[in-house]
């Protein structure tokens, strides 16, 4: 037998493939280790915090798989759920036929679908920051690269569209839009997302819309960006991971607009997606359920994030050294740290997290600069827990700020 002789070398594309909100937890397993408590803000995930999927979307499933619903669906997914996307997008003002709704593992599957259909290695995506880090984790991947657009924080985490413009060059091939956003809670507006569509149309970008917190808007549903122009070439991408309290069922969905212009990429995405057979099939069942049944769950659900959206915004705000935009929508806050000299972004949620237990993610992980101070706090915890929570941080960072 030959003996081993060197290690199996990894494709360099790994290198590239970051992931901040999973990667900062081995820190937080290490703090576990030696008898802290660990209270987990890093990832937007609610059924930890108490909250639960709904009853009639648990009946579908288990619905599903007593009837058979247990072996390969077509890659594009059951009719009954697409034609349910389709309705449920047409009652927003976008009319979309079934035939261009793709089911997919989650809003994740879908994004990579897309930008491996659309994009070659050395093109650019435009992403804001602070981004979702998927985006520049599947585009690493691709040999693809991520051009940052800046939100602005004095403007409610706005998008600077001139800024985005400036950016655009011949390798351009796409726009990021999430809204309602992750990770600030930011809400874009109806003249806002228009300017947006417009400079995708004038550029000829694809306009990919990541719009799975639609439903979690603190004042109501959002319509899809798409309703404001049919015509623009805009991919709206969601699931029932958030709105819906199912995250672990990986169930998603993707719609591509009905203009002509993105025929021979809708053929390319469900030529990809062929090849990953179908997506988790007695989950399909319950997106039909999800969108055609009630929906008062989303109304509880949306109260008690609007409750701890106020709650976490005044407490943070009265924080020496801390401050924080309000968020309109989702479970996701983005204060910003007063930094001392030659300390980053990191130094700090590393230090909370080693001193308090509490684990947020640095800003940097969803691209900001090291040296701004922020952060992103998941606030799905109930508001007795998040008080304490606050409490911590409080005295962490006078402590951090007078060292």
């Amino acid at each position: 037998m030959t003996a081993a002789t060197s290690t199996i070398q990894v494709a360099s594309r790994v290198h590239g493939f970051s992931y901040a909100i999973r990667s900062i937890v081995a820190e937080a397993k290490k703090v576990e280790a030696v008898g802290t408590r660990v209270r987990y803000l890093n990832i937007g995930d609610p059924i930890p915090f108490g909250f639960k999927t709904p009853q009639h979307l648990l009946d579908a499933v288990q619905r599903a798989m007593h009837d058979g619903l247990n072996g390969y669906t077509s890659s594009p997914g059951i009719e009954p759920a697409r034609e349910a996307v389709a309705e449920d997008f047409a009652g927003r003002g976008l009319k979309i036929p079934a035939d261009r709704v793709l089911l997919t593992m989650g809003t994740s599957e879908g994004i990579e679908l897309a930008l491996t259909a659309l994009v070659n290695a050395g093109e650019e995506v435009l992403v804001p920051v602070p981004t979702y880090p998927l985006y520049t984790a599947v585009l690493a991947k691709l040999g693809a690269n991520a051009a940052y657009y800046q939100t602005d924080p004095n403007n409610n985490w706005m998008p600077d569209l001139d800024h985005i413009e400036s950016l655009i060059g011949p390798s351009t091939r796409a726009l990021v839009v999430i809204n309602p956003n992750n990770p600030t809670g930011a809400v874009y507006s109806d003249s806002t997302r228009r300017k947006l569509l417009e400079l995708a149309n004038r550029h000829s970008l694809l306009l990919l819309a990541d719009e799975v917190y639609a439903d979690l808007a603190y004042d109501g549903p959002i319509s899809p960006i798409g309703s404001l122009d049919p015509e623009a070439p805009v991919i709206s991408f969601s699931s029932l991971s958030k709105a819906y309290l199912a995250p672990g069922w990986r169930a998603g969905w993707m719609a591509v607009g009905t203009s002509d212009r993105l025929d021979d990429l809708l053929a390319a995405i469900k030529k990809l997606a062929d090849g990953r057979l179908c997506s988790t099939a007695p989950m399909q069942a319950a997106i039909t359920a999800a969108l055609t049944q009630k929906k008062s769950d989303q109304d509880t659900f949306r109260a008690a994030l609007r409750e701890r959206a106020e709650l976490t915004t005044a407490r943070l705000n009265a924080i020496d050294g801390i401050s924080c935009v309000a968020p309109t929508a989702a479970f996701y806050a983005v204060p910003q740290i007063t930094l001392p000299p030659n300390k980053t972004d990191e130094d700090y949620v590393l230090g909370l997290l080693r001193s308090t237990g509490v684990l947020c993610v640095h800003g940097s992980g969803f691209g900001l600069p090291p040296g701004d101070g922020f952060m992103r706090v998941v606030f799905l915890a109930n508001p007795k827990e998040l008080n304490e929570i606050y409490d911590l941080i409080d005295s962490f960072t006078s402590e951090f700020l007078s060292a």
